[in-house]
């Protein structure tokens, strides 16, 4: 089966046990909070399971990146790069992207730093987000 990138409006049953090993801290609320709040949710989805989830907030011409996590054991596969890249393709209007770091316990990790290089992202240690 394919690789594909989706954006999730209702969630069903496996999607939030899929959810659950991507966001294990995070509740089912707190992702239905995000979606009826007008956001939006976009993951990597492969052999019917959830491998990558992204948060996303628009606002006029910028996004923001939350919560952007790759199960562990598909790491370096390109999953996250996939991900983010067709998120960037559909939201063309977008012309300042962010990732925010909320969670993650080092900007300047090498493997963070890296894949944000490769997606196309700066760290700004003015804002303390990554800027693409």
């Amino acid at each position: 089966m394919k690789l594909t990138i989706e954006q999730l409006i209702v969630l069903s049953a496996q999607d939030m046990i899929d959810l659950g090993k991507i966001w294990p801290r995070q509740t089912p609320e707190q992702w239905q909070i995000h979606l009826k709040n007008g956001n939006k949710l976009f993951a990597a989805r492969f052999n019917d399971r959830l491998l990558a989830a992204v948060k996303i907030t628009l606002s006029n011409q910028s996004g923001l990146l939350e919560d952007l996590y790759v199960r562990e054991i598909t790491h370096r596969r390109g999953v996250g790069l996939y991900l983010v890249n067709e998120i960037k393709a559909r939201h063309p209007a977008v012309k300042q992207w962010k990732l925010s770091l909320k969670g993650f316990p080092d900007a300047n990790e090498p493997a963070l730093k890296g894949f944000m290089n490769a997606c196309g992202f700066r760290y700004d240690t003015t804002s303390s987000y990554y800027l693409g």
